[in-house]
């Protein structure tokens, strides 16, 4: 038995037990209805693997199956990358899950205006309990053209820096304030046989995290601001060239493991070379941290796990407290489910989805802030308090918090990036190269 799901079923209480099963073998394809749909009378939902987050999402769906008379929901998780591709493929053929796990921004935008998901404004307007609950900052990537097109949930998950400190202290250093302190210390690392900074250089979107930062910490939110309106050669900007070529000087210093282009996030092996003492350095989504304290022994509960923002660029415009990530996780709600299907999914939205137990699982299984008002004090009381209190300090206290970008930009522009972002860090391209690429694509 994997030892993690007894913590999980204590949390969430002796109720999904028995539910929990039931979701596995839904995922695995059991039973009549064939893999990933729905039971006769029930409704189909798909979400992400990884622990600690996947546990509690199998025990939610469970929980609710348990106390629903009306119909069952049958789960299908899928890892990250695999589900980006399966989900396109899918809604693209009609065979969608009635509830859809998404980022909100560009990429359902493009769904929204292909009729594929639901209109939800006027249901949130008949369950105001259900939208006024959420955090104001969630609404603007779940929004197109003012109406609601999605069902936010789960939790906010800035971009941070993660620190080794078993590592700075065996070479004495400190985390850097700067970028130019973040160059001065590959050298230190690398002559002391570790690698400077750990990356999945392969599954790409770890990769963006780095743009993402130096965009803003060189020319500010009104940079990436510039490509989002698709302004004519906005990627051309000369505060683009020089984050990119920014980018390229870290590449070509050595600060990045060795063959980081081969290594994939969705088995968490960079996360594995920062808390095995491989990697010093990890840019990082604030949903690592579960993972981290689940799978890296002591490094999390020892101390030896420090974390902080992204440096300032020295003369940059960017506000050293902005930051970038998801403000939430996106339930849609497929327009091709019949009404008996999203009957069902909309009862879930309401009351399976986020419940007390949920956010204190959240909170204390995956140490990380929910999405909802007034949890304040509950974070004050969870297993780590110093943590949960600098990911809402550092989201409540950003004067900028941007969508990740391959979420907030429009289908052939993400993909585009993505492509020409692994091409940027394989030095198979120059910054003027990438800009031109991306340019050929604005706004679409």
């Amino acid at each position: 038995m994997d030892p993690r799901s007894t913590s999980r079923r204590t949390l969430l209480g002796a109720l999904v037990t028995a539910p929990l099963a039931a979701t596995a073998l839904s995922a695995c394809g059991g039973g009549s209805a064939g893999p990933g749909q729905p039971a006769e009378g029930g409704a189909s939902i798909w979400y992400l693997t990884g622990q600690p987050k996947e546990g509690i999402r199998d025990a939610y769906v469970a929980a609710f199956n348990e106390a629903s008379d009306d119909g069952q929901l049958t789960a299908t998780p899928f890892e990250n990358d695999a589900y980006k591709s399966k989900i396109r493929t899918a809604i693209g053929a009609g065979q969608a899950p009635t509830i859809i796990y998404g980022w909100g921004g560009g990429t359902m935008r493009s769904y929204a205006e292909a009729g594929h998901i639901e209109d939800l404004t006027d249901w949130f307007a008949e369950n105001p309990e259900v939208h006024d609950r959420l955090l104001d900052s969630v609404w603007p990537a779940a929004t197109v053209d003012g109406r609601i097109w999605a069902v936010p949930n789960e939790t906010v998950q800035p971009i941070v820096m993660f620190y080794n400190n078993r590592l700075f202290e065996q070479v004495g250093a400190q985390p850097p304030a700067t970028w130019d302190e973040l160059l001065a210390l590959v050298p230190v690392f690398t002559q002391a046989g570790i690698a400077p900074i750990s990356l999945a250089g392969q599954s790409r979107w770890t990769t963006m995290m780095w743009l993402e930062f130096l965009f803003d910490r060189v020319g500010g939110p009104e940079l990436f601001q510039a490509i989002y309106d698709a302004q004519p050669d906005a990627w051309s900007a000369p505060d683009s060239l020089k984050a990119l070529t920014m980018a390229q000087d870290l590449v070509r210093a050595g600060g990045f493991v060795d063959g980081f282009n081969s290594i994939v996030a969705d088995q968490n092996a960079d996360q594995a070379l920062l808390y095995t003492d491989r990697a010093a350095m990890m840019l990082h989504g604030t949903w690592t941290y579960g993972s981290m304290k689940v799978d890296g022994g002591d490094f999390v509960s020892g101390g030896h796990l420090g974390y902080g923002n992204f440096p300032t660029v020295t003369g940059g415009k960017g506000d050293p407290s902005n930051s970038v990530g998801n403000p939430a996780q996106y339930f849609y709600l497929s327009s091709s489910a019949t009404d008996e299907e999203k009957d069902l999914a909309k009862r879930f939205f309401a009351e399976g989805l986020m419940t007390n137990e949920v956010i204190t699982a959240f909170i204390t299984e995956a140490g990380e802030v929910p999405v909802v008002k007034g949890v304040e004090d509950q974070l004050t009381q969870a297993e780590d308090p110093e943590w949960m209190d600098f990911v809402y300090q550092t989201v409540s206290g950003a004067s900028f918090f941007g969508q990740s970008w391959d979420q907030a930009l429009l289908p052939v522009s993400a993909e585009e990036l993505l492509t020409n972002i692994e091409r940027l860090f394989q030095l198979s391209i120059t910054p003027e190269e990438f800009a031109a690429n991306m340019n050929a694509v604005l706004g679409q």
